[in-house]
């Protein structure tokens, strides 16, 4: 099958929130994405949760060398207590929308079924607060969405997260210098194949797992047993995010003349993206052979970078 890029929804919860505070200015949301590194790899976090995400990262590791490679800066705050934290917030709206997350998504109660943690991550764009009520473009599906100031604040706490500090946002977005989209994803290469190599030295819960040997143990996983739990988690995220950052990974490869590393991401898009049927459907060891096909992928993905890339460097004028 050829790769045709995608456009459409899908979890992309922080590169959205990030495109709406770059407003007119800000790269496709896949260029994003792939500045943060986000789909060169997988991981098996504490040997049980999966990912299609590099080995160790989470999405707070991409986010300031995505926004140096784009050309931008924002400043970070984080810590302290609810009162605190909600005094910078309105200090902070005053000169405009502010960028927050992680937040724990279960306390999102204006999405259906939300009603309390479940340990997921997510990002917004808070717009107001006003008479007990914080105003929000939640990119989850809900422009203008309201939420009462008692569940944001406890959203935002994010205590049931294994990643992040409570209260994290970002202000002062500010564009330092032009950056054309090509040069954003040349300029992430280097990044990009540290982490299909699995340098990594935070973030990791004893018995993670990365890349050949995260698929191969999910797919044994699968095949003796999917259980509810973790078929809930790979059919509703982490299929979906999976298989649209390696899409939107090999149509930026295919940009700047990487050929043969766009064609491994797009066929690791097309082998992620088949899972999400055959777990639905309960076609387990269909699934888990699709998993056994994608582990030897990174390895393959990670020499096609190495070979194609110093051909790569010239930077657009």
């Amino acid at each position: 099958m050829n790769h045709f890029p995608y456009f459409g929804s899908s979890p992309y919860c922080y590169s959205n929130s990030f495109a709406m505070m770059l407003g007119d200015a800000a790269p496709a949301t896949a260029v994003i994405e792939f500045a943060t590194g986000s789909p060169f790899g997988m991981q098996l976090v504490g040997g049980t949760l999966p990912f299609f995400d590099p080995y160790g990262w989470t999405p707070e590791t991409g986010f300031d060398t995505a926004l140096e490679t784009m050309g931008w800066a924002s400043t970070v705050t984080k810590g302290g207590n609810a009162p605190e934290a909600l005094g910078r917030l309105r200090t902070a709206l005053a000169s405009g929308p502010v960028w927050i997350g992680p937040v724990e998504m279960g306390w999102l109660r204006h999405q259906p079924g939300k009603d309390g943690p479940i340990a997921a991550d997510h990002y917004v764009v808070v717009l107001a607060v006003e008479g007990g009520w914080v105003w929000m473009h939640d990119p989850e599906g809900h422009p203008f969405a309201c939420l009462p100031l008692e569940d944001f604040m406890e959203a935002w706490r994010a205590e049931t997260l294994d990643y992040g500090e409570p209260y994290t946002m970002r202000t002062g977005f500010r564009r330092l210098r032009s950056v054309a989209e090509e040069d954003m994803i040349r300029a992430s290469l280097d990044a990009s194949m540290r982490l299909l190599s699995m340098e990594c030295e935070h973030h990791l819960p004893e018995g993670t797992l990365g890349n050949e040997a995260a698929a191969n143990t999910l797919a044994d996983r699968i095949e003796k047993g999917c259980d509810d739990g973790l078929r809930g988690h790979l059919i509703q995220f982490a299929v979906r995010v999976g298989a649209r950052r390696l899409a939107d990974a090999a149509t930026c490869l295919a940009r700047i003349g990487a050929v043969r590393a766009a064609r491994i991401a797009s066929d690791q898009a097309q082998l992620v993206g088949a899972l999400q049927y055959l777990l639905t459907t309960g076609r387990d060891a269909e699934a888990a052979a699709r998993l056994r096909r994608l582990a030897p992928s990174y390895g393959q993905l990670h020499a096609a970078l190495r070979e194609e890339q110093p051909a790569l460097r010239t930077v657009s004028t």
